[in-house]
């Protein structure tokens, strides 16, 4: 089967072009005061030389709307051409005034008409369901003529839990539900004639980040639509475990042939996501940033089929022994008996099929490939099943009927451990999305060995949510609108839950985007003024305006109240 990649209208954004062949563009957001334009233009600075193609800044009013003109101005003077973009929520005063003053705005369909979701169902008849399209459509027309006048653009942000009471009475808190708020933006936007859009479906969940871009795509082209879509799992956290939940996301899409811009979302200085961002299109795409051949979305395995993916180590010494293998003059090959080993020389035919029985190669994936191999996992019990070991830069051919089911040992050959969790995350992901392997054993020639190999496994598998084996973090990668040390506040919250398996917290910098944007969180703890707190149970606010100092300990007593009543 043929696969057609998406491929988008090429608009423009100021100085940059966006879309089309052209390689995936890497962007990041402030999180200075916009108010404070030193600040503001010195962190601008940090990611442009970072690599940065696009700086976006929070404009939750008017006044720091205003001010962009002054850190914009500033960063010409300084010799940099790249392009603004104003992020707006709630205060369609202030994206009006910001379209006038920079390249791009983006607005969120779940807000920019609609007052904050209050999670309470609101039936609409169809009459009415009309009536509130054309109240949007008005709201909308200032903006839509601001910026047909300016050049400038728009993104249609959607985020997952920040949908309107109307959608989500609809079509419930869905991707679904996610793609009609976006087609709705769009319908009325492309209306007037206006087409320079990029449009985002995020989440901070793997799955429905992925779903919710599939479904954008394949309604848009019903609809003739080809607009830009811009890729990134919202709140991912920090550290490794934000690089991998990002890259599982974002390099699963990017190798169907979906995305023209990535922003990793991580809870640490904003340049710091530029790195993160081009090694995830690198691992996909290669040094030309663009998927040109995509893979086959694969289809995931019904919820009802049991799966419970296993963690494998592989000794290569043959100590323990070694996996069945087709006796010599059986006439079965390694293919037919399950047992698969591809070099980085072989790649498969147009069947999906490895052509004849693989052979060792001279290179470093010999001592794989061409030694008795022993899978394990952390008991010691051996795995018995089919083995898929491939090299990693063949994992992109790689269909799900080879995966479906086998134990999956891609072999990787990295010195880097930031640069492993990376690129193994960004080309394993679609197997774990989809619910394909029996199991994984990372196998890697380079400098990071033993341990951290089977850490980074379970940290693929919790990734996709294959397999839950630690708690859950949603955290934001804070922006002007954050008033407390999040960062800060994310490791102590860390520190005082790790024990809590299975369980989701989130930690978030506002109540603008934190209530709604932590969809699926047992618990949030979320920054509402300076140094105040509100902590959450889902969507509801229990503990209001809590001194920060205290903030910890009230989390920790409604979690444990919680347990105690269950």
């Amino acid at each position: 089967m043929t696969i057609t990649r998406y491929r988008s209208d090429i608009i423009n954004i100021g100085s940059l072009t966006m879309g089309g062949d052209l390689p995936v563009r890497v962007q990041s957001m402030t999180n200075t005061d916009t108010l404070d334009t030193a600040a503001s233009v010195s962190q601008c600075i940090r990611i442009i030389k970072a690599g940065g193609e696009l700086v976006r800044l929070t404009a939750q009013g008017v006044r720091e709307a205003e001010n962009l003109a002054n850190i914009k101005r500033e960063l010409r003077r300084a010799g940099f051409d790249t392009p603004v973009c104003a992020d707006i929520h709630f205060n369609p005063a202030a994206a009006e005034v910001a379209a006038r003053l920079v390249e791009k705005v983006r607005i969120n369909p779940g807000n920019y008409a609609d007052k904050r979701a209050s999670f309470i169902r609101h039936e609409l008849t169809e009459s009415e369901w009309m009536a509130e399209l054309d109240r949007t459509r008005e709201r909308l027309l200032p903006l839509i003529r601001i910026c047909m006048d300016n050049g400038t653009a728009i993104r249609i942000g959607v985020n997952h839990g920040s949908l309107s009471d109307r959608i989500m009475t609809r079509y419930g808190n869905t991707p679904m539900g996610m793609v009609v708020s976006a087609i709705e933006f769009l319908n009325i936007f492309r209306g007037e004639g206006f087409d320079r859009i990029v449009v985002s479906m995020k989440s901070s969940d793997t799955l429905t980040m992925v779903t919710a871009n599939r479904l954008l795509v394949k309604m848009m082209e019903e609809e003739e639509m080809l607009f830009p879509v811009h890729l990134g799992i919202t709140e991912a956290g920090e550290g490794e475990d934000g690089r991998i939940i990002s890259a599982a996301g974002t390099g699963t899409l990017l190798a169907e042939g979906i995305g023209d811009t990535v922003r990793v979302s991580l809870s640490e200085p904003p340049e710091a996501e530029i790195p993160v961002a081009k090694a995830i299109i690198r691992a996909v795409a290669g040094e030309p940033g663009r998927v040109v051949k995509p893979v086959a979305p694969l289809e995931r395995r019904p919820s009802g089929d049991p799966w419970m993916p296993q963690v494998y180590v592989a000794d290569t010494g043959g100590v323990r022994g070694e996996p069945e293998q087709a006796s010599e003059g059986s006439g079965e090959s390694a293919h037919e008996s399950g047992n698969i080993s591809v070099d980085a020389e072989r790649v498969i035919d147009d069947s999906g099929v490895f052509p004849g029985p693989p052979v060792a190669s001279a290179d470093e994936s010999a001592e794989i490939t061409g030694a008795p191999v022993r899978f394990t996992d952390e008991s010691g019990a051996l795995f018995e099943g089919a083995v898929l070991t491939v090299a990693a830069d063949q994992l992109m051919t790689v269909t799900g009927r080879e995966a479906h089911d086998r134990l999956l040992n891609p072999l990787f050959r990295c010195d880097d451990p930031e640069q492993l969790a990376v690129e193994s995350a960004a080309l394993l992901g679609r197997f774990f999305i989809a619910r394909h392997p029996a199991g994984l054993c990372i196998t890697n020639s380079g400098a990071v060995q033993g341990e951290p190999l089977r850490r980074l496994a379970f940290s693929i598998l919790q990734a996709t949510e294959a397999r839950i084996t630690r708690t859950r973090y949603i955290s934001c990668p804070t922006c002007g609108r954050t008033k407390f040390n999040l960062q800060e506040a994310v490791r102590r919250v860390k520190a005082a839950t790790a024990h809590l398996t299975g369980m989701k917290i989130a930690v978030m910098g506002c109540v603008v985007n934190g209530p709604g944007e932590m969809a699926g969180a047992d618990y949030g703890y979320v920054g509402v003024a300076e140094g105040k707190v509100h902590i959450y149970r889902g969507t509801e606010a229990v503990y209001k305006n809590i001194p920060e100092a205290e903030a910890l300990e009230k989390l920790l007593e409604l979690i444990g109240s919680d347990q105690i009543s269950r």
